[in-house]
């Protein structure tokens, strides 16, 4: 099995591509160990000195290392526990883990909906490609709250992307978005 690696706009994190669908459908966080339980690879990935945070995409592992170590140091631990489950089969998710589960779209607002499929069909695919993800949030009084995840959290260029990109797109289809906010967890 051969993994490609990608370098991302955010320079602690490196999108990994093992050559296979990752995730059927939507995408997972791990923001610490603890987190990582309900899935062996990224328990395995945070097993690594210096990992602060794993995400899987479509067709890629995102890892986000701490400041402490330089990629030289742990990228070659990295690419062995992601071909290590990729060559055995394991599941990605333990049992009882729900890996696609998303909110109902039927709670939604009509302008909501609207944005969320516009962050959807236009910004997800985009940002994936940079190892990252944006999320819808909410509306509120003009305001659009997205959560970034993978490589987009935390990158030096993530504030730039939401106001001269998301904002704008938003703005320009959607004249009830004044604004477009990040969510913290």
């Amino acid at each position: 099995m051969f993994i490609q690696t990608e370098n991302t706009p955010n320079p602690a994190t490196v999108k990994f591509i093992p050559g296979v669908t990752v995730m059927q459908s939507g995408a997972a966080e791990f923001q610490n160990a603890e987190a990582a339980a309900t899935s062996p690879l990224a328990e395995r990935i945070f097993q690594i000195k210096g990992v602060e945070r794993v995400f899987f995409g479509y067709d890629f592992v995102s890892v986000t290392k701490s400041d402490a170590v330089q990629w030289a140091d742990i990228k070659a631990y990295v690419l062995a526990a992601v071909m290590q489950h990729f060559t055995t089969g394991e599941n990605l998710f333990r049992d009882g883990h729900d890996a696609g589960a998303s909110a109902d779209d039927g709670m939604l607002d009509e302008i909501s909906k609207q944005i969320k499929e516009l962050i959807d069909k236009r910004v997800r695919p985009a940002v994936a490609m940079d190892g990252g993800d944006i999320v819808f949030d909410r509306f509120e009084q003009g305001v659009v709250y997205l959560h970034m995840r993978g490589a987009c959290s935390g990158c030096p260029s993530s504030t730039v992307t939401l106001k001269s990109g998301v904002e704008k797109m938003l703005r320009h289809y959607v004249p009830e978005v004044l604004e477009v906010r990040q969510t913290m967890e």
